[in-house]
């Protein structure tokens, strides 16, 4: 059983989803000790957004590939391998600017790949990476679950859709709300995503 454990905040030790990765991580560990886990600080360690000349490696002889394109297409093989062996997924995904990271969207623009993890269909998308199931810590400054709140959520709704098409339907989140509201609702809500957190079975 293989574990991919993803962060995304900027905020080093300060973040509030990279503590609940970490708690989700132990968690699945108490829960399956045997579990081999990879790590990935896509913070720490940005990877490069799309671009023309990195997609025009798809479109262009090997041979012909320049050192630009090479890297970062041994990148992306190594990233889709990580994404399809894995059994259980933990990302970190704090909302910025009522979205996700750019460093998370850059890495979902690298396993989202038609041919290896969702292919076109006479009746439209297929999905080809489901079975695995993913763990979600979201951690928002705001209060983004309410009625007119969830009018401004573009992070959580885009990775359930996101992941959705790449057929991964078993998706859970914990959620950190009001986290730049004072101290006390900061805490109060770390308390409570661990809390969840425990009680999850994987």
């Amino acid at each position: 059983m293989k574990l991919l454990h993803l962060d995304s905040s900027i905020l080093a030790g300060n973040s509030v989803s990279r503590q609940l990765t970490a708690a989700l991580v132990d968690n699945v560990r108490r829960q399956h000790p045997a579990i081999e886990v990879s790590y990935r600080d896509l913070a720490g360690t940005s990877i490069a957004h799309l671009s023309g000349e990195i997609i025009g490696a798809n479109f262009t002889p090997e041979a012909d590939w320049n050192a630009t394109q090479r890297t970062e297409k041994a990148l992306s093989e190594e990233l889709i391998a990580e994404f399809l062996a894995a059994d259980v997924i933990v990302i970190g995904a704090p909302m910025y600017n009522f979205s996700i990271p750019s460093q998370l969207k850059a890495w979902i623009d690298r396993v989202a790949v038609a041919g290896r993890t969702f292919k076109y269909g006479e009746n439209g998308p297929v999905g080809l990476a489901g079975g695995k199931k993913v763990l979600i810590a979201s951690s928002r400054g705001g209060v983004y679950s309410t009625e007119q709140g969830r009018l401004m959520d573009f992070q959580e709704d885009y990775l359930k859709t996101v992941l959705g098409f790449l057929g991964i339907t078993d998706i859970e989140f914990v959620r950190a709300e009001a986290v730049n509201m004072g101290e006390d609702k900061r805490a109060t809500a770390i308390h409570a995503a661990k809390s969840a957190i425990a009680a999850i079975a994987v």
